[in-house]
């Protein structure tokens, strides 16, 4: 007899502060910083449910959340008939005047929107990752072994292990340690060069999941998934990995297959944002059988026209967003955003340029992030000269030139 369709709830935590990618999170919160020109992160995970059809969702926010607030209101509606929602929900503080002081405290803090709903299971997915996956998948495999958590996880470089959190598992799947963030994750079996890093994505028996995030008598006092929820769970033998390189997802080529990125810091986004304009890219937006949804803004498309002065324009290699136009500029491997203009005699070469982003005559910008409503004065060069632009602007450890949102650029002082 087949299996009656589980109720699923689904929680996006989505309330981190994104130290790591300041200064594009100076005023919003690490899931709204936009990526690939359309999108915003948060897209990405909520698309992936929206695909899979798991439709009742709650967004848990916290720091500056303003403009993630009003993305996830306009932009991600359902039919209420149905009884399906997508809702932000800000910090209650339901335990006194604090913030969540992590990720199981904001679950616990939360515990009315499960107990609400009464799902069989319930989704903790994280906001700021890019990747395609059918949750669907990952919950029909978890049912089927009967466990408390079932945790994704994929390989990473041995040496980026220590930013995540790396799992032990027997041969059955069953997790044997989990080591958070440890300044010495063990390896894989078989491949001294790899570790099994979790993605921050797990399927959750409902009341396990209320019990194991509920304070016992002092005696535990859960704050983080990673350091408390899944150590407390695999001492009892009830964790489980999902392989997500087993994920199938309709339309997607083999090269994409267990793509999975963290976008936490400048260098990682801006590696991530490459990926997109490849001639065969790493993450295609193109998928037509499994999209990535965001708000489409009410714009023109983007015009290529001559300059003032007669020049032809010329894009290579890049991704023009709705209302962009290119006069006479030149753009390579780039990305830029809705309503961006670029103006004659313009070199933009591996840039990303945000929405509402003026680049003035002669400008020349190379592996440069600028945010949004920049206007970039005639012939000012960005991302040329590295002693100059450290001196002048943020700079990640691979030498990518962040410009912030609204910031108000002088002209070239040479």
């Amino acid at each position: 007899m087949s299996r009656r369709e589980p109720n699923v709830l689904v929680i996006v935590l989505a309330g981190g502060e994104g130290r790591r990618l300041l200064p594009l999170t100076h005023d919003r919160a690490k899931p709204a910083v936009p990526f690939g020109g359309s999108y915003r992160i948060i897209d990405f995970v909520l698309s992936n449910f929206a695909n899979a059809r798991y439709l009742k969702i709650v967004v848990l926010t916290q720091y500056k959340s303003h403009s993630l607030d009003l993305h996830v209101s306009r932009t991600w509606r359902f039919s209420t008939f149905l009884g399906n929602y997508v809702t932000p929900v800000p910090a209650q503080m339901r335990r006194g005047p604090h913030w969540f002081s992590g990720s199981a405290d904001a679950i616990y803090q939360n515990l009315n929107l499960i107990t609400d709903e009464e799902p069989d299971v319930v989704c903790v997915f994280g906001a700021d990752h890019i990747y395609r996956m059918d949750p669907r998948q990952m919950v029909e495999e978890h049912l089927d072994n009967d466990c408390a958590v079932t945790v994704a996880a994929i390989p990473v470089p041995l040496e980026q292990g220590r930013e995540f959190g790396v799992i032990e598992a027997d041969a059955s799947g069953r997790i044997l340690e989990f080591h958070e963030k440890s300044p010495n994750p063990p390896a894989m079996d078989g491949d001294p060069t790899r570790c099994l890093a979790s993605m921050g994505n797990y399927v959750f028996d409902t009341q396990a999941l209320i019990d194991v995030v509920t304070p016992r008598d002092g005696s535990f006092d859960p704050t983080d998934i990673g350091g408390d929820v899944l150590p407390e769970l695999t001492s009892q033998g009830r964790a489980r990995v999902y392989d997500f390189s087993t994920n199938d997802v309709p339309g997607q080529v083999a090269l994409e297959r267990g793509y999975w990125r963290d976008v936490g810091s400048i260098d990682a986004y801006y590696d991530a944002s490459m990926d997109l304009i490849a001639p065969v890219p790493l993450f295609d937006l193109y998928n037509r059988e499994w999209p990535v949804y965001s708000l489409q803004l009410q714009l023109p498309p983007a015009k290529l026209s001559r300059g003032h002065d007669g020049a032809t324009p010329e894009v290579t290699n890049s991704l023009l967003c709705a209302g962009s136009i290119v006069s006479g500029g030149h753009v390579d491997r780039s990305i830029i955003g809705p309503d961006v203009y670029v103006d004659e005699g313009a070199m933009i070469t591996d840039s990303i340029l945000f929405p509402g982003v003026r680049i003035g005559r002669g400008v020349r910008l190379h592996r440069a992030i600028i945010d949004k409503n920049v206007e970039v004065p005639d012939d000012l060069a960005i991302g040329l000269d590295p002693a100059a632009d450290a001196a002048r602007f943020a700079t990640s450890a691979n030498g990518v030139v962040v410009i912030p949102k609204d910031h108000k650029l002088d002209p070239d002082p040479g």
